[in-house]
């Protein structure tokens, strides 16, 4: 007899079902789970990343030539950046539903193909010479689409490695979807430095810039065939017969771990903060104030995304001797430290903006590799998968979601020293989360 939810609805689709009992005789390991969750990962932050470097390069002098300076038209654009972070709840709601009712299958095909569709639409899009204000609308409703659907492509599979991993490297296990962040920003800078090397400016701006958004489609199409593969093993199949990977209500999930989210959001508050303010910020910054090459500039971020993965693996060695909590709280302190001293590094030139990235990622990675795992280990069984997305959602939000918006306000008008206020901010709200959490006590 199938399984059923809390809500006695079937907790797969019997398609989903008919696979699982097909791969019965071939266990799927954990390095398969693992690639199957990098990809997924790589693909989400593909997307997003494509957007925020071309809310510096293009959408200013594209959707907002009217604006007074190149400063106003990006701030316009990073608004737009900001809109897909408050889509994003709004996407976890409905696409849970999805998910209760028609099977993670179902629900990971319509958010992918939105996901890629909304990211593709984009690389058609008009400028405002050509069709006036309805670019902007235009640009607003696919970046929406863009949130709405990520929150639906929370699959899961990060939790099945996790529940799969030994239980004296958890943190190792949960670095692993982390990966999936730099990998992502590095193959999105990669192509987008090709083409400003080895275009004018005019043919960037006409068509070059296009490209990255059409990869999107492709890549998200690879990235669901390996998340569909994953959701078809009888190790998924299994966990989610048990609830542990069980799609809830949102409400009945605040009801029970309220407290739980509401602390899950704020401690990795001082990672999701900095995210911006290393990748899509520093870009900005030097496209407007800068005299080093953009292509020169995108080399090095390149660069520093290569350094990031290697702190993300650290990450994982290091939490699994010290603990989670330890880790994430001496990492909160060193970006407090780096709230300090980056904006006086940043200030110092051209050499000053590549060593500020540098070190950026570097912190970034230590930090970002636990920063997820934390917020699902809050979680008990059959609250896990949306406790977890939902507490991931609010917390990409208040930390991440308005950074480089608020972050190029502050800067541009009070100098680089309001950055590193900003990013402080962000440190002492871990700092004090981690103080009220139970959930994160260091592993015996």
């Amino acid at each position: 007899m199938a399984a059923t939810t809390h809500y006695d609805v079937p907790s797969s689709t019997s398609l989903e079902r008919d696979a699982r009992q097909i791969h019965d005789d071939k266990p799927v390991s954990s390095a398969n789970i693992a690639i199957g969750v990098v990809i997924g990962r790589m693909s989400e932050f593909f997307d997003f990343f494509v957007f925020g470097i071309a809310s510096v390069l293009v959408f200013p002098q594209l959707i907002f030539p009217f604006a007074p300076d190149r400063l106003t038209g990006t701030l316009y654009s990073f608004a737009i950046f900001s809109l897909a972070f408050i889509a994003r709840p709004i996407g976890s709601v409905v696409f849970m539903a999805i998910d209760r009712h028609y099977g993670r299958g179902t629900k990971l095909t319509i958010a992918l193909f939105l996901l890629g569709g909304s990211t593709c639409a984009m690389s058609f899009l008009p400028g405002y010479a050509e069709i006036g204000s309805t670019a902007i609308i235009l640009l607003a409703l696919f970046r929406l689409g863009q949130g709405f659907a990520l929150g639906g492509a929370w699959d899961g599979l990060a939790s099945l490695l996790a529940l799969n991993a030994p239980e004296r490297h958890r943190s190792w296990y949960a670095m692993i979807p982390q990966l999936g962040a730099p990998i992502g920003f590095a193959l999105a800078s990669t192509l987008f430095g090709f083409f400003i090397a080895n275009l004018s400016s005019e043919d960037f701006l006409s068509w070059g810039w296009r490209y990255p958004f059409f990869v999107a489609f492709a890549i998200n199409v690879v990235a669901l065939f390996a998340r569909l593969r994953l959701v078809a093993t009888k190790e998924f199949g299994t966990l989610l017969e048990q609830h542990e990977l069980e799609a809830v209500r949102v409400r009945d999930v605040m009801r029970v771990h309220g407290k739980d989210i509401l602390v899950g959001a704020f401690v990795p508050l001082a990672t999701f903060a900095m995210f911006h303010l290393v990748t899509i910020f520093p870009l900005g910054w030097m496209n407007l104030y800068g005299t080093q090459s953009i292509g020169a500039f995108m080399v090095v971020q390149v660069v520093g995304a290569i350094i990031g993965i290697g702190t993300v693996v650290a990450s994982g060695l290091i939490a699994d001797r010290i603990g989670r909590r330890a880790h994430l709280a001496i990492c909160a302190g060193l970006i407090a430290v780096f709230a300090f001293v980056g904006p006086i590094i940043m200030g110092a030139g051209d050499r000053g903006h590549d060593a500020y990235v540098i070190i950026g990622f570097a912190l970034l990675g230590l930090s970002f590799g636990q920063a997820t795992g934390s917020i699902s280990s809050r979680f008990g069984q059959g609250y896990r998968y949306t406790g977890a997305a939902f507490t991931s959602d609010l917390a990409w939000l208040v930390g991440a979601g308005f950074a480089p918006l608020v972050a190029l306000s502050l800067s541009s008008r009070f100098g680089l020293p309001f950055v590193g206020y900003y990013l402080l901010s962000g440190a002492l709200c871990t700092l004090a989360a981690l103080a009220f959490s139970r959930a994160l006590q260091q592993r015996q």
